[in-house]
Parts: structure tokens; sequence; C-alpha cells
């Protein structure tokens, strides 16, 4: 996938992808944040890292997901210490968001085996 766009030079199949991806935006975050407290752009390079920098995600949709996520509650924000550098804030996953975390990566497996059976796909080598 293309840098920071979410799609590539390969058309719908890329933009689908890039859709997919960015529908899972807060529980991408949610699972991030399950290990530990993270400023805004590690939360960022945390994702680019686990996909071998094949998929980032844009700034913007990640801080509104932030926004969303602390509004609903599911993540607390504040503000780290100015010892190790400029001011940054974190973000921390409240147990509110661990069990919404849980649900989503429950309901993606089932989605995920649904449309497996429904494309035909068991036991194929993709």
């Amino acid at each position: 996938m293309q840098k920071s766009s979410g799609s590539t030079s390969d058309g719908g199949a890329d933009a689908f992808a890039a859709d997919l991806l960015r529908g899972h935006t807060d529980t991408i975050v949610l699972g991030v944040l399950r290990r530990r407290d993270r400023y805004g752009f590690e939360i960022y390079k945390a994702i680019r890292d686990a996909t071998g920098g094949d998929y980032e995600i844009k700034e913007a949709t990640l801080y509104a997901a932030y926004r969303r996520l602390v509004k609903d509650g599911l993540v607390e924000a504040y503000w780290g210490d100015e010892s190790q550098g400029g001011r940054r804030k974190y973000y921390r996953i409240t147990d509110a968001g661990r069990a919404v975390y849980r649900r989503n990566v429950d309901a993606w497996v089932v989605t995920r085996r649904t449309i497996d059976s429904l494309l035909d796909l068991k036991g194929e080598s993709r």
C-alpha cells in the first residue's frame, strides 16, 4: 500500500483494503494502547512499523480517532513529563476501551471467517 494515503497503484483492490483498514482505525489504536501508554506520533509509528512500512494512517485520521476515543471514554489523555524533551500528550486505554477492543476483535474474527466462506477461500492458498 502506498504510504500515508492508504491506497496503491493497484487501483480498486488497494482502495478497498485502505477503506477497510480506515474503518478499523479505532480498534487498531486500542490494540496499540493495550500494551502501554503512548503519545500520538508514537502510535502512528507503531502502526506503520507493524506493517513493515506498507501502511500508514494519516495523522489527521489518527488525531480524529484519539478525540473520538477520549470522548467515548475508551481512552484517557494526559500530558507527559517535560523532563524527556517537549511536552507530549499521552493516551491510555481504559477498562471500557479494553472491553470494546476484545469485542471488536471477536467480531472481526467472525466476519473474516464469514467472508472467507462466502468467497469460498477455505483451504485455498492465497
